[in-house]
């Protein structure tokens, strides 16, 4: 089975990737875990990442789909989490391609759907508490940058909701519930396909 989990940031696509991966055997497909990881390899597409990194520029689709038909033909497991990927309309139909190309497909993307203001007031509570009891804080876990963060998640990766909806592939849960609430919907909703 492969999905993609959506969601705005801080929404806790990465916590309920984890436990997929725990408890289902699936493979999680972080981009920025693959562009660290082609950096750190020294590889000729992880030479072409570190050059575009130290410039400071992005890494073009064409890396991103590449890196991950890498991880696609090498990884086994259960199926597939696509965790940061796709942000856009174009990476969308890319990462579509690319499935067809070979033989797999996307059998869901699950929305964590989230209240903004409840997300921006949870994460800043939290990181108050975790800088309260000496443990590390994300720099941008505050209400501006997350503000910041959530225009440009609207601006680009939001079109998603309704490009899934209209392949029939969108399924929601309550982002915002407790941990193992969401984990409890989105056990239902994988194991209703």
């Amino acid at each position: 089975m492969n999905i993609i989990l959506l969601g705005p940031p801080g929404a806790g696509k990465g916590t309920q990737a984890a436990r997929l991966v725990s408890e289902r055997g699936m493979v999680q497909l972080s981009t920025g875990d693959m562009l660290r990881e082609a950096r750190a390899s020294g590889t000729e597409m992880g030479q072409k990442v570190a050059a575009i990194m130290d410039s400071g520029g992005l890494v073009t689709d064409e890396i991103v789909i590449g890196l991950i038909e890498e991880k696609l033909q090498l990884a086994e497991g259960n199926g597939f989490i696509f965790d940061g990927f796709p942000r856009t309309l174009g990476q969308a139909d890319a990462l579509g391609a690319l499935l067809e190309k070979m033989g797999q497909s996307l059998d869901c993307v699950v929305e964590l759907a989230v209240n903004d203001e409840v997300l921006v007031d949870r994460i800043v509570n939290r990181a108050k508490e975790a800088a309260a009891a000496g443990e590390p804080v994300r720099a941008d876990d505050n209400a501006e940058s997350l503000k910041k963060r959530l225009i440009e998640y609207y601006k680009k990766t939001s079109p998603l909701i309704g490009y899934y909806h209209a392949h029939k592939a969108l399924r929601s849960v309550d982002g915002l519930a407790e941990i193992d609430v969401v984990a409890g919907e989105i056990k239902k909703t994988l194991d209703s396909i």
